[in-house]
């Protein structure tokens, strides 16, 4: 089995590993526009060799595992390269662009988009980590225009993974996804800012920040090369989940400056149920 990889990051990366994990035979063949992402991917064992986008025309899966302006412009040069038994997949963040991308290329049919919720604040091959994906959720749209044969090819490989499956289509995906995720990034980012910009001596930032303001901000590590992208594909329902966020934190404000604790309580007592959603109740 040939499996090019192109882009070796976290997600790229990770699948590349877990790949040769099921496949001992597999053959993992890195593409990046970053020759020391390939050399380091291959010293750390994520890929066997790397090779040109040109030569995926022997591939039996193509991940396309880069930031989702870039794969905007590679998808198209990748489906006219493959053959009829090839499945490309796309795991960015967002759907509606990249669907649309294609939606009349001749071999629509071979490609899958997809969107494993999975990942961490790092990037880069020395991200890759195993069993990423285990019990994760694997966001699949406009799976009815991809050939049948190659459908059960990709949901094969993502249940041997160990991903759950979820159909959905592209707008849908993009709007939920704005506020289960784009939003958290926004939120993480600006409350870095407001901590850099106010708390001038980073000593103290490091010496005082606990355990909640680390875990609020560990998404502020994460690439603005891939993010940036991301905010621009999905500016709509960004802007929306914002706005709603935004009137929320005005709310809590004027509570606060009202003195209305009784209301803050109530607010944060009905947002406690979160834990049990999260929990899958």
């Amino acid at each position: 089995m040939k499996v090019y990889v192109i882009g070796i990051g976290l997600i790229g990366g990770s699948m590349a590993l877990d790949i040769q994990a099921l496949d001992k035979d597999a053959v993992i063949i890195g593409v990046d526009a970053n020759e020391n992402h390939l050399g380091q991917a291959i010293e750390l064992g994520i890929i066997h060799q790397k090779a040109e986008l040109n030569e995926v025309v022997d591939a039996d899966f193509v991940i396309l595992a880069v930031p989702v302006d870039i794969a905007l412009g590679l998808l198209p040069k990748i489906l006219d390269l493959v053959t009829d038994e090839t499945l490309v997949f796309e795991v960015g963040s967002t759907k509606s662009p990249i669907c649309e991308a294609v939606v009349n290329h001749p071999k629509r049919r071979n490609f899958l988009a997809t969107h494993p919720i999975a990942g961490t604040e790092f990037s880069g091959p020395t991200a890759a980590i195993r069993n990423l994906f285990v019990d994760k959720t694997n966001i699949i749209c406009e799976v009815e225009k991809t050939t049948f044969k190659l459908q059960e090819k990709g949901l094969k490989l993502f249940k041997d993974l160990g991903m759950r499956i979820r159909y959905m289509e592209p707008k849908s995906h993009d709007k939920h996804i704005a506020y289960v995720s784009h939003l958290s990034h926004i939120s993480s980012f600006m409350l870095g800012k407001t901590v850099i910009e106010k708390e001038k001596d980073e000593k103290d930032i490091f010496d005082m920040a606990g355990s909640g303001f680390e875990s609020t901000v560990r998404l502020a590590k994460s690439s603005p090369a891939m993010w940036t992208p991301i905010f621009k594909q999905n500016k709509k329902q960004v802007v929306k989940s914002l706005e709603e966020y935004i009137a929320n934190l005005s709310q809590f404000k004027n509570l606060l400056e009202s003195g209305n604790y009784e209301q803050i309580f109530h607010e944060m007592e009905n947002t406690n149920r979160i834990k049990e959603i999260l929990n899958g109740k």
